[in-house]
């Protein structure tokens, strides 16, 4: 931005866009060597990706993972934003894997990235993982040769490498959205997207900040920032319908007593539609009286985290009468934390802006009294309002209404190229010749939410058509690893050179994935399920909407003859 020089004395400045950026080659021998030929390949070292080396070492496979960043915890190892932490509870929110959970206590059932970071460096360590790393490097071509059923990989520093199986465990959140504002380069302060917030930190402390975006990387940067700056501006398009985190501190004593009983936990999240502990009430919103349904909201207000929006009535979700009442209850409880009127009905709308928990609710911790100060405005800028950010300028940015807001720093928590943008945006080639990015322009096609036609022996997770942003991450990432896992051993005890799920059945699981999302309210409101806000992009459910015990039922169905796979014999 501005004086190329200057970018070079101060690297804060330059607005990083694109995972490429970060490519760099430590090593040119092990997995970082040019041309290595091995079974796997592993694009990703978030949970997805760690666990599935694991296993696929396990399976006796030689399996080499390449990983963007310059370690384990994908998402955690770029969201280093100011106070970035979980959303999903621990002991769930980690790995199955018994010799990692039983020598490792969290100090908090809701981490930060800091000891995120941590719990995979113990991962790496007690599972020996890092030798079969290549770090910093980052894929841009991939295609399959039906003649010798291998994948060809390209990365951005030039180097090839073939493999017969490629997993891709680039999560839904590998591609930043960042918008095209005009006068973006303008800017003379400090601007960042919050999942390439520099790792030495923004000194935040009494400046003038601003925050594009209430989502929970937004959420989570006014909490911290609020309290500490001069002022801060936010720009809110829609209103976060966030819930009360209820962070508390753990004991190693409290967590090692529950060790016996981890085995169990773990598997009870497959049992639950979300992949926690807990599941929606067995009862319909109508069948209890206004006392009945109020003390249950007030049970799962109490128990905080994602217990209103996962535990309420079977039918909220379905039925807009039914969601009026929880979106009610959550109004009353977090209007009383607002004094200033106006923020409170810009904050707590009486009309709700989309039904509740069609967008997965954020967690919060101090949210509301912070955005309640007097340091702190609040800009409308969504579609009602008639406002709009108009410019970036060098000291600021102005709104369509006339306003300069001066600033020192921006954070842009405007999200992600949600879901598909990680896999659209690698290079990936089909064996007839089209490219993904060209492909799911108009819509995204998978087979069981794991593969993909026209791309052999090629397997995703944590990414389109699984349970993914519905659901806990782990719980998620081990029911498609394992079925992965499965199917990878199954091609090469069978001596199969590849699979390719048909396009009939890829059509099919299409069709099955807006039947179950369609009953819902989740197609009433563009969102992260939906497709995102990225403009331009395909307004489509991209989420396996009917829980998680379902799904496994399904993908499991398919294996071990491969229905709905052409079969390719070697």
């Amino acid at each position: 931005m501005g004086d190329p020089s200057e970018n070079q004395e101060k690297p804060e400045r330059i607005l990083h866009r694109d995972l490429y950026e970060y490519a760099q080659r430590s090593r040119t021998d092990g997995p970082y060597a040019d041309n290595l030929d091995v079974d796997v390949i592993i694009v990703g070292a978030g949970f997805g990706g760690t666990y599935l080396l694991y296993e696929m070492r396990k399976a006796g496979f030689k399996t080499v993972l390449y990983e963007a960043g310059n370690s384990f915890g994908g998402t955690w190892r770029w969201n280093v934003y100011p106070g970035a932490r979980v959303d999903s509870e621990v002991p769930i929110y980690q790995l199955a894997i018994p010799e990692v959970y039983k020598t490792w206590t969290w100090t908090t059932n809701y981490p930060d990235y800091h000891e995120l970071q941590a719990y995979f460096d113990h991962v790496d360590k007690v599972c020996n993982l890092s030798k079969d790393c290549a770090f910093g490097t980052v894929v841009t071509g991939a295609e399959f040769d039906t003649n010798s059923g291998k994948w060809t990989l390209k990365t951005a520093d030039g180097r090839m490498a073939k493999c017969k199986f490629l997993i891709i465990a680039a999560g839904f959140a590998a591609k930043r959205y960042i918008p095209e504002y005009p006068g973006m380069e303008k800017f003379k302060g400090i601007m960042h997207h919050s999942s390439f917030w520099p790792t030495e930190g923004v000194d935040a402390r009494g400046k003038k900040v601003a925050v594009i975006g209430t989502g929970a990387s937004g959420v989570q940067i006014i909490q911290e920032w609020g309290p500490q700056v001069e002022n801060l501006t936010v720009f809110q398009r829609t209103p976060n319908l966030a819930l009360p985190m209820g962070k508390r501190d753990l004991s190693k004593e409290e967590q090692e007593a529950l060790y016996p009983a981890y085995e169990e936990l773990l598997r009870l999240r497959e049992k639950n539609f979300a992949g926690f502990t807990y599941d929606f009430e067995e009862r319909n919103t109508l069948e209890d009286s206004p006392e009945e349904r109020e003390a249950l909201y007030e049970r799962l207000w109490t128990k905080a985290g994602f217990g209103l929006w996962l535990g309420a009535h079977k039918d909220y979700l379905f039925d807009l009468a039914a969601n009026r009442y929880v979106y009610d209850f959550w109004r009353k409880k977090q209007m009383t934390r607002i004094k200033n009127p106006e923020k409170r009905e810009i904050l707590c709308p009486a009309e709700p802006p989309h039904p509740f928990g069609v967008k997965r609710p954020c967690l919060e911790q101090n949210f509301y009294e912070v955005l309640d100060r007097d340091n702190v405005t609040i800009v409308d800028i969504g579609p009602k309002s008639g406002n709009a950010i108009a410019e970036f300028t060098e000291t600021g940015i102005r709104t369509t209404d006339g306003r300069h807001h001066d600033l020192d720093i921006i954070a842009l928590a405007t999200g992600f190229d949600i879901t598909t943008g990680g896999m659209t945006n690698m290079g990936l080639k089909s064996i007839n010749g089209t490219t993904l990015q060209d492909e799911w322009k108009a819509a995204a096609y998978t087979y069981l939410g794991t593969t993909i036609s026209g791309y052999p022996n090629m397997f995703h997770l944590y990414g389109p058509h699984g349970p993914t942003l519905l659901s806990n991450g782990p719980s998620s990432v081990e029911v498609q690893g394992r079925w992965i896992r499965d199917a990878i051993k199954l091609v090469d005890r069978k001596g199969l050179k590849y699979i390719n799920a048909t396009k009939e059945a890829s059509e099919k699981w299409k069709q099955h994935i807006n039947e179950l999302s369609d009953i819902t309210l989740l197609p009433t409101t563009r969102s992260t399920y939906m497709g995102g806000s990225v403009p331009g992009k395909a307004f489509e459910q991209v989420n396996y909407a009917g829980g998680i015990p379902a799904y496994v039922k399904e993908i499991r169905a398919v294996l071990p003859h491969f229905t709905g796979f052409e079969t390719v014999a070697a």
